[in-house]
């Protein structure tokens, strides 16, 4: 299941436009890596119709049944994190193609960094499908009411993790720049 569930994901990258085919061995070998896996075994299996949502949750069941993460929706979604972070392109590339777009067209960059996010599941297609919402009519006008699904709860015992965590400036951010500069 865990290399099916691998080829899977590499051919999602290569078909969402993630990642080249040049790329298929070495975003392999990163999964590998992640999931703490030393052997590969090139499966066949279906890869027509892949839906993202079931293949990262069956590398996030590996991943905690191998110990790797705990299994609350915080900690499979760091995971879940890591794993897309194999597929996508460096921060260098996905600006100098939004900047390239820009030029030409701020919608169209627009469009692309969207797509990416989604392709990436920065943007969770499939949670956002959950929320519930409803309009109604008043007086004032069209009311909007929504329920946001897409984003769950952190788990108590992540919060208190993050709480009693040392404090570090790690990540390093840097200030966001424009082109040209």
């Amino acid at each position: 299941m865990l290399y099916e569930s691998i080829k899977k994901l590499v051919q999602y990258g290569i078909d969402a436009g993630l990642m080249p085919e040049s790329e298929r061995i070495y975003t392999t070998n990163l999964l590998l890596d992640l999931m703490k896996e030393d052997d590969y075994e090139d499966v066949d299996c279906s890869l027509d119709h892949i839906v993202l949502e079931d293949v990262l949750k069956d590398l996030l069941d590996e991943a905690v049944k191998r110990g790797i993460i705990e299994d609350s929706v915080t900690y499979r979604d760091l995971f879940d994190t890591k794993l897309m972070n194999c597929l996508v392109p460096r921060p260098a590339q996905i600006q100098d193609a939004f900047w390239k777009k820009y030029e030409k067209s701020p919608e169209d960059a627009t469009a692309y960094y969207y797509k990416l996010s989604q392709d990436s599941d920065y943007i969770r297609r499939y949670r956002i499908a959950r929320d519930r919402k409803w309009t109604v009519e008043t007086e004032y006008g069209t009311l909007d009411i929504t329920i946001n699904l897409s984003k769950p709860e952190k788990d108590p015992k992540a919060i208190a993790a993050a709480g009693a965590a040392k404090s570090s400036s790690y990540p390093i951010r840097r200030p966001r720049q424009s082109p040209g500069t």
